[in-house]
């Protein structure tokens, strides 16, 4: 957009950028050409995990916690970081574990508190019967009268 000539100020406004950065990159354009503006990586500690282990990790996941052998198909934070100590023997505290999950694009989610025995026959039943029998009728309010 610069070298068509626009201005610093109307390319960082089509862009949402601010003026300095589209000087800093016309100046790295002007030092290094376009290799200057590619992506560099962030700098950090590498990845304990790698793409494979992922890949491997989410079809562990995918498959269900009673399939892994837990009691129950729930899967919590302390379940998946001894699942990925047990398989790829590195140590997550289970307070990080969600920024891996986080990655594959999971949220963390909450089941709902219900009892296996419910039965949903029933409860229908007794809200259709028995509540409206119990329940206490509305009455309509009534003007007072003053004598």
């Amino acid at each position: 957009m610069l070298t068509e000539g626009l201005a610093p100020s109307e390319v960082a406004r089509r862009l949402g950028a601010s003026v300095s950065s589209v000087l800093r990159w016309r100046d790295a354009f002007a030092r290094g050409g376009a290799a200057a503006l590619a992506a560099k990586p962030v700098p950090g500690r590498p990845r304990k995990l790698g793409e494979a282990q992922c890949e491997r990790l989410w079809s562990i996941l995918r498959a269900g916690a009673l399939a892994y052998g837990f009691p129950t198909d729930l899967w919590t934070l302390k379940r998946i970081a001894h699942v990925i100590r047990k398989e790829f023997d590195v140590r997550y505290h289970p307070g990080h574990v969600w920024k891996i999950l986080r990655r594959a694009g999971w949220s963390c989610q909450m089941p709902e508190r219900r009892a296996i025995q419910r039965d949903e026959d029933k409860i229908r039943r007794w809200k259709r019967y028995r509540w409206p029998a119990i329940k206490k009728s509305r009455q309509t309010p009534r003007p007072h009268r003053i004598p």
